[in-house]
């Protein structure tokens, strides 16, 4: 059986045709509120193919639209299924999410890997698309699911806490999925472009500083300026402000720097030795 209840005109993705995209599977899911969820961040990354296997509260689940944002009108498709196998229709290559590795003898990734592979089966040629598989609730996959699987995907979730909210464990796998996506499609996402990798201004031997103590230096700095009558005219004070952090924020302070320019601030405000001035407040 299968529910949408998006428009004709509702685009779904221009980027790589919608029949080659991974589908998600969910397994026994027993809360309408994580289907929706999931089906809320599939579509937020593109995918829109979603397959229920026997879902406890059936089909459709008033509680999964509400927490789908409108995903089902947006182009997610949902398809109900009795069994594992119907569901598996038209898959080629199955990844099951578990936190268990169970002994089974699979090759096993985390999402990056997952989002790689499943991403690679949708480039390339034929039919069929690749699925991803997540457990439902409250005991995960059943082993002989596992065992159809062609990878294993797990997270590194604290091992003292293994427990992850089924739309969340979908969450992690269609992110990286996405940046797959964006990085293949990059005229279609344009905020991407200024996505670069981060280094850090200091060395590990430099003790950063706290987002306290800057705000601290930020309202110092802020108060002198105030005192020089620097914010004019008054409505565009909140404005400067921000300009000023902003600006002053790249720096990515340590201790020390905080501490070096605070004391300048000061001896620009009222001097230093001889030249200190005293001032009333």
């Amino acid at each position: 059986m299968a529910y949408s209840r998006a428009g004709r005109r509702v685009k779904t993705g221009s980027y790589m045709s919608d029949q080659r995209r991974p589908c998600v599977i969910l397994h026994s899911p027993q809360l309408g509120e994580n289907i929706g969820a999931a089906a809320r961040v599939m579509r937020n990354f593109g995918l829109t193919d979603l397959r229920l296997v026997s879902p406890r509260d059936g089909w459709p689940n008033p509680a999964a639209d509400t927490m789908s944002a409108g995903a089902f009108d947006a182009g997610v498709v949902v398809n109900v299924h009795e069994t594992l196998q119907d569901a598996l229709e038209g898959v080629t290559y199955l990844i099951a999410a578990t936190a268990r590795l169970r002994g089974i003898e699979k090759r096993v990734t985390d999402a990056v890997g997952a989002a790689e592979a499943a991403f690679g089966r949708s480039a390339g040629g034929g039919k069929g698309v690749p699925a991803v598989m997540f457990g439902g609730e409250k005991a995960g996959l059943p082993n002989e699911a596992v065992a159809l699987s062609d990878l294993l995907m797990t997270y590194p979730v604290d091992p003292d806490f293994k427990s992850l909210n089924l739309a969340q464990a979908v969450c992690v796998f269609v992110h990286e999925w996405g940046k797959l996506n964006a990085a293949e499609n990059p005229s279609a996402f344009p905020s991407q472009s200024q996505v670069k990798p981060v280094e850090l201004p200091w060395t590990a031997e430099a003790n950063p500083s706290t987002r306290d103590d800057v705000f601290r230096m930020f309202e110092h700095f802020e108060a002198e300026l105030e005192r020089a009558g620097y914010f004019f005219p008054p409505e565009k004070t909140p404005l400067m402000k921000d300009n000023l952090r902003s600006a002053l924020i790249r720096a990515d302070w340590t201790e020390q720097e905080v501490q070096t320019f605070r004391g300048a601030i000061k001896a620009l405000a009222i001097g230093r030795g001889k030249a200190r001035v005293k001032r009333e407040d």
